[in-house]
């Protein structure tokens, strides 16, 4: 047998070898969703939207928990995005080539990497402890953001140099200042770029549980929050509460809780989807 036939088979046994991987991970996804959907479906309506957390299964709802998301999303979003649009705009377009350029953007590239606990220790201690927010919404949206904050600068930098160079050398040498030519030219091509990057990164910080236990987001809170300095909680805390009493009733309230944030999850990515595609079709090179 020649090198070449052999290396035809490798390939077909890759090809099948792939196809086989990826069809596990679909089957125990769809196996997984089903089995949420069957336990959960019948749960779900709005009497379990519009209820107070409860002592009693059949009475408890996700009211507090579903706000408290809603207001973590906000605040996050709120402090995020423009701290990270403008920390990769400068890095990416001002910052000067040099080792402590290189030495800041393998750091941020690794801070992404990092696992969520270490930044709820993280802001427990600066801004739970040493700013005083306590476990209010303001110190899980700022937990929150340096969580996602590495994942928005690194969008944001691919996001620019996507953009072709000779856009930026026709605007500069048009008479252009650099801020215009990235504010009027380089900004509205890469932020379809942006924005979906900045959304698949909160789609994380919705899903996060372990920062916001840390931080000290209560599990049982009776009232939905009303401003940034209240205590709150979440949909992934109410799950893991719920999760693990032993009645099994909590477990089909869980199981609601689960496709009410899936659902959430979904429409953001569906969001992100829908936005890249339309800055696509109009931008034109």
């Amino acid at each position: 047998m020649n090198s070449t036939r052999v290396n035809r088979i490798k390939d077909k046994a890759f090809k099948v070898f792939g196809i086989c991987c990826t069809m596990l991970g679909l089957v125990v996804l769809a196996v997984f969703i089903i089995d949420i959907l069957m336990d959960g479906l019948p749960r779900l309506d709005i009497d379990f939207l519009t209820s107070l957390p409860s002592r009693r299964a059949s009475k408890a709802g996700i009211k507090t928990a579903w706000a408290g998301t809603a207001w973590i999303l906000g605040l996050t979003t709120m402090i995020a995005f423009p701290l990270g649009v403008m920390a990769g705009i400068y890095l990416e377009e001002y910052g000067k080539k040099s080792r402590w350029a290189s030495f800041l953007e393998v750091n941020i590239a690794n801070l992404a990497g990092v696992p969520s606990v270490i930044y709820g220790l993280l802001g427990l201690q600066i801004f739970g402890r040493v700013l005083g927010l306590g476990n209010s919404l303001l110190s899980g949206a700022l937990t929150l953001s340096l969580l996602i904050l590495p994942i928005v600068i690194v969008a944001t930098r691919e996001a620019l140099r996507a953009v072709p160079k000779t856009v930026k050398e026709a605007s500069l040498a048009m008479g252009a200042t650099k801020w215009q030519t990235i504010y009027h030219q380089m900004l509205p091509a890469s932020m379809g770029g942006i924005i979906t990057g900045s959304i698949l990164a909160l789609s994380r910080a919705v899903g996060e549980t372990a920062p916001l236990i840390v931080i000290g987001a209560l599990a049982y809170v009776p009232f939905v929050p009303k401003g940034p300095m209240d205590e709150f909680t979440v949909l992934p805390i109410q799950v893991f509460n719920w999760v693990s009493r032993p009645q099994k009733e909590f477990l089909v309230n869980a199981a609601a809780a689960i496709i009410v944030l899936l659902a959430i999850t979904l429409l953001m990515n569906g969001i992100a989807i829908y936005l890249r595609n339309r800055w696509q079709r109009k931008v034109k090179w």
